[in-house]
Parts: C-alpha cells; sequence; structure tokens
C-alpha cells in the first residue's frame, strides 16, 4: 500500500478539528471539509490557539507552529477532497449523516484509497455496505481531547482487509498514538463499558442516591478516576452519550443500555453539558 500523504477530514467540530490538528503537526497534508466556512474558521482558530499551547509548553518548537498550520487547508467543497488518498468523518453520530459522507467519498476518492470513520459507536461493517470499497473501511476512533489523549481504537469491519488494518495501525503510530485493535460491536469497547457507568451515574442523582458532585467524588477518591463519570458526560455532551446508548441498545437489545429519563429530559431541556453552559453542571460559556 502507498505511503499516505494527503488526509481528508471530513466535521470542522472539536473531533475533526482535534484530528486534523494532530495530523498537521506530524507532517500530513490535511483538507478540511465542513458544510459552512464558519465552521472551519472556528476550527483554524482552535487548532491555531492548541498548537500555541504546545509550543509554550515545549511540546511543539515554535518554528513548527506556522508550518503546520500551513497544511491545513479548508474548504466546502466535497469534491476537493480528490486529491486526499485517505479519509476520516468526524460528523455528528447520526447513521443517516455518516452513510450519506461515506456515499460521497466513496464516490469522489481515487479508487485506492482507505475510508476512515472516528465514529464512537456504528457498525463499520453497516458504513462499510455504503460504499464500493467495503475492503477499505475501517474505524479509527480517537478521544477527545485528540491531540492530548494516546488511544486510538482500530475498527475492523467484517471486510476490511489486514493491510488496511495495518496500514492504519502504522498511520495512527505515525500520529504518536497508541492503537489497540478491535472488532465491530456497538460502542466498539470504550463506550460498550463507560456509558452504562455513565448511566447508571444519571440513575444515582435521578433516584437520589447522591449528588452529581458526590458521586463524581466516589469515583475520583475511591476509584482513583481523574474525573467523575458525569463530569466526563458533560465533556462529551449528553446528547452524544444518549446517541450512543441508543445505538448500544439497537444494536445488543440490553435494556440496561436504554438512556436514563434524567438524560433524555436533560437533553430536551438543552442541556448539553459543557458546550451548552449546562449539564450536570454549569459553565462559564
Amino acid at each position: 500500500m502507498s505511503e499516505l500523504q494527503t488526509i481528508a477530514v471530513l466535521g470542522a467540530g472539536t473531533m475533526g478539528s482535534g484530528i486534523a490538528h494532530v495530523f498537521a503537526r506530524s507532517g500530513f497534508r490535511v483538507l478540511l471539509c465542513d458544510i459552512e466556512q464558519r465552521f472551519l474558521d472556528r476550527a483554524v482558530g482552535q487548532i491555531r490557539a492548541n498548537l500555541g499551547r504546545e509550543a509554550a509548553k515545549g511540546k511543539l518548537a515554535e518554528a513548527e507552529l506556522e508550518p503546520a498550520m500551513s497544511r491545513i487547508t479548508t474548504t466546502v467543497d466535497r469534491e476537493a477532497l480528490s486529491a486526499a488518498d485517505f479519509a476520516v468523518e468526524a460528523a455528528s453520530e447520526r447513521f443517516e449523516i455518516k452513510a450519506d459522507l461515506f456515499r460521497a467519498l466513496d464516490r469522489i476518492l481515487p479508487g485506492e484509497a482507505i475510508l476512515a470513520t472516528n465514529t464512537s459507536s456504528i457498525s463499520i461493517t453497516k458504513l462499510a455496505a455504503q460504499t464500493q470499497r467495503p475492503a477499505q473501511v475501517i474505524g479509527m476512533h480517537f478521544f477527545n481531547p485528540v491531540p492530548v489523549m494516546q488511544l486510538v481504537e482500530v475498527i475492523r469491519g467484517m471486510a476490511t482487509t489486514d493491510a488496511v488494518y495495518a496500514a492504519v495501525r502504522d498511520l495512527a503510530i505515525k500520529l504518536g498514538k497508541t492503537p489497540v485493535e478491535v472488532n465491530d460491536a456497538p460502542g466498539f469497547v470504550s463506550n460498550r463499558v463507560l456509558m452504562p457507568l455513565i448511566n447508571e451515574a444519571a440513575y444515582a442523582v435521578m433516584e437520589g442516591v447522591a449528588t452529581p458532585e458526590a458521586v463524581d467524588q466516589v469515583f475520583k477518591l475511591g476509584m482513583a478516576h481523574p474525573m467523575g463519570p458525569l463530569t466526563l458526560a458533560d465533556f462529551i455532551g449528553l446528547d452524544v452519550c444518549v446517541d450512543i446508548m441508543r445505538v448500544l441498545y439497537d444494536g445488543l437489545g440490553n435494556a440496561k443500555y436504554n438512556p436514563c429519563p434524567l438524560l433524555i429530559r436533560m437533553v430536551d431541556a438543552g442541556w448539553l453539558g459543557r458546550k451548552s453552559g449546562r449539564g450536570f453542571y454549569t459553565y462559564e460559556k
């Protein structure tokens, strides 16, 4: 398989901008695509700020900041992604949105290109079936904040070849990440284990067992978690947590994955966590 040089990143939100950041920092040319220029401008500003923080901490040479930024090109035109030899989508955690993107990528990118998804729960096999190249579709699940977190879950679909898996594993290593091989199943490993924890923590609050602060303190002090499950839920986004739980419930059919009614009410109220200014805790926007 030829060496990957140009990376298409679809979605310029928190995850997409972080993914673009680590690819550009590692010497790859990045085509960052979203539906509106304002989302792209915001992402570029965030990437520059984060690279600046890395330089200030000595994790990046000052002289490398501008070259990294120069490797990022933004576009609202999907057709421009035809120059890429690898794509990773980081769109909303909804199958219909991702399926549409995969059909478009399959049409636009060269036949030998690998198509990856940053999905945290949706079936790689099902997304691969939207394309004419299921053997070249794979999961590459980064964790937030992408520039900091070491783990990348590399998820094989039913048709993913060994060569494609090896290429993506090696790519993660080039980014300074630690790839962990996982087979395709709802929620993979990370969210299959994490979401029931968050869900049960929400039930503990809903049923008056403890306050959010108390639940989180138990996990920080008793289990040595760096942050409690409800702080983490706010960080992920309560809407994202609910979406993932619904994928788990639909895929595995076990009631333990059904989202807690309190989580659903909070999402309905627009209390999505840190990004909206209010979740289990309140935040300065």
